[in-house]
């Protein structure tokens, strides 16, 4: 069964770091590109960061210079260092496929509150 998990999620104050990891069972992450997505209330979701299965890696403007991804194919494992979080980096985090999308896991809670 075709699975995403993401987790790490959490209550920060503003300038606080995160790190969440995404877990994809069998062969999901494979040769494809993975990105981190978030969905603030109210708000679409939106892409904020992607990496290739070589490392290249792109981000959303919004996140550049504060966000990290990274992955180990090994583990089937993509993680997102946040740092630097704002009140505006609200939201539920999940990882996908861009373009080859499977069905969404149920998403990482990430809430930057003083």
């Amino acid at each position: 069964q075709v699975q995403l998990v993401e987790s790490g999620g959490g209550l920060v104050q503003p300038g606080g770091s995160l790190r969440l990891s995404c877990v994809a069972s069998g062969t999901i992450f494979g040769f494809n590109h993975i990105g981190w997505y978030r969905q603030a209330p109210g708000k679409e979701r939106e892409l904020v960061a992607t990496i290739g299965f070589g490392g290249n890696t792109d981000y959303a403007d919004s996140v550049k210079g504060r966000y990290t991804i990274s992955r180990d194919n090994a583990k089937n494992l993509v993680s997102l260092q946040m740092d630097s979080l704002k009140f505006e980096d609200t939201a539920v985090y999940y990882c996908n496929r861009p373009f080859e999308p499977i069905p969404w896991g149920r998403g990482t809670q990430v809430t930057v509150s003083s």
